[in-house]
């Protein structure tokens, strides 16, 4: 499978103009410091580039802002999501205020999603 060499440099792009939520979240993820698993961020996964990625459970992480709560974003996520679950990929979504604000209640949501994840391999 090749890989668009545009959707490639653009990832890099998004690498290096993270939201304060990505930042964070990457923090936390990085280097495995959560579960011992291994993420990616702005992770191609043709047509689409996701904000986390962990290939060993199949977890794609996307962290959401409030131009994600307008119809049109709504139906794009909706049909993102089809697609990534339609390779067997688990998606979740998280809001950046949710991340910033009640980053102890993302984690437990998402370290209880690993765990489940993790045991149904």
């Amino acid at each position: 499978m090749s890989i668009n060499v545009q959707l490639l440099k653009f990832s890099r792009q998004l690498r290096s103009s993270s939201t304060d939520a990505e930042n964070l979240m990457w923090q936390l993820l990085r280097a495995k410091r959560f579960m011992n698993l291994k993420f990616r961020r702005q992770h191609v996964i043709k047509p689409y580039i996701v904000d986390f990625y962990c290939h060993e459970i199949g977890l794609v992480i996307e962290l959401d802002g409030s131009l994600h709560g307008t119809d049109e974003a709504i139906e794009y996520d909706e049909e993102r999501t089809k697609f990534l679950e339609a390779l067997g990929l688990t998606v979740v979504r998280y809001w950046n205020h949710d991340v910033l604000g009640r980053t102890g209640v993302v984690l437990e949501d998402l370290w209880n999603l690993c765990l489940e994840l993790k045991v149904n391999q």
